[in-house]
């Protein structure tokens, strides 16, 4: 029983710090999603907001003030999709795509021109675990979720005031009805493009802090393509989740847990080449399990003209 509890704390350890840039991600595809714009580009946000905030860290010595470049740089690339999308009404998946290739592309060659070098940049200050006192000395549970960054404190936060924001206040109202019915809401009075801006615009802030957990929370360097496929992962929990912010969280946490399976697995009994597929295996079968009676909002990917 000791040996079974002493492999448990650890995974659920990683599970959590596995699911945390997930859920970031997820929540800031959320708004987007709500609002009517579909964002495959939350791969690419992520891996710039990481590189971002390595560079802003190595320049100034401060992890905060990596963490404003990394928020900085998420904002600003979503903005290019709102304006790609929303004022020039070009494809949403395309739009998307070339934000995914612009960040891997760009991230690698702005590695050498910074660093001198690609692969991995140099170790930089990052976010450290924070013990809460009491809490973080629960059996079990409160290493794994009370020893860690202040970024997964705060992803503990916001999936609540994500909830409520979006299901109980006049701005989530005004989010979603742009999402289902952008022609009721602009009779309503409500500025459909300035809602998906709005929309679009936060899901760079909240992919921004994934990309900025992954590089200054788990690592403290930033890795070429190192988000590694979670933005779409993060886009299918969103799925999963029913563009529901708790639902999203439980989904990416999920998730979580078959990132962290796959670092206890013995690779001598398993090739290591299938333990790595599994959060991926998971995805797929997730979405065809489910994807086919998720409900997307009616308006999504569908660009608004007013008449």
């Amino acid at each position: 029983m000791e040996d079974f509890f002493g492999l448990l704390g650890p995974i659920l350890q990683s599970t959590v710090r596995n699911a945390t840039p997930l859920v970031f991600a997820a929540l800031g595809g959320l708004f987007s999603e709500r609002s009517g714009v579909v964002n495959i580009g939350l791969e690419g946000l992520m891996l710039i907001s990481a590189f971002a905030g390595v560079v802003g860290a190595n320049l100034s010595g401060s992890a905060f003030i990596g963490l404003g470049t990394a928020v900085a740089a998420g904002l600003l690339f979503a903005l290019i999709h709102a304006l790609m999308t929303v004022t020039f009404e070009a494809d949403q998946i395309i739009s998307g795509t070339a934000i995914n290739l612009l960040a891997l592309g760009g991230t690698g060659f702005l590695m050498v021109a910074i660093f001198g070098s690609g692969g991995t940049s140099p170790r930089i200050e990052g976010f450290e675990s924070v013990a809460i006192p009491v809490l973080s000395s629960i059996p079990l549970l409160g290493p794994a979720l009370f020893d860690q960054s202040i970024l997964v404190y705060l992803m503990y936060v916001l999936v609540p005031v994500v909830f409520f924001v979006v299901f109980h206040t006049p701005f989530g109202l005004r989010l979603r009805g742009t999402g289902e019915a952008p022609e009721a809401v602009d009779t309503a009075g409500v500025n459909v493009a300035r809602m998906r801006y709005y929309g679009v615009g936060l899901s760079g802030v909240l992919a921004a802090f994934g990309g900025a957990y992954l590089s200054m929370g788990l690592l403290s360097a930033f890795t070429e393509n190192m988000t590694a496929g979670r933005g779409f992962i993060a886009l299918a929990a969103l799925i999963f989740g029913r563009w529901n912010p708790i639902g999203a969280a439980g989904a990416a946490l999920l998730f979580g847990f078959a990132q962290a399976v796959t670092y206890s697995v013995n690779e001598q009994a398993i090739p290591i080449e299938f333990i790595e597929m599994i959060p991926y295996v998971l995805t797929i079968i997730a979405l065809a399990g489910l994807g086919g009676r998720a409900i997307a909002p009616a308006a999504i990917g569908k660009p608004y003209r007013k008449e």
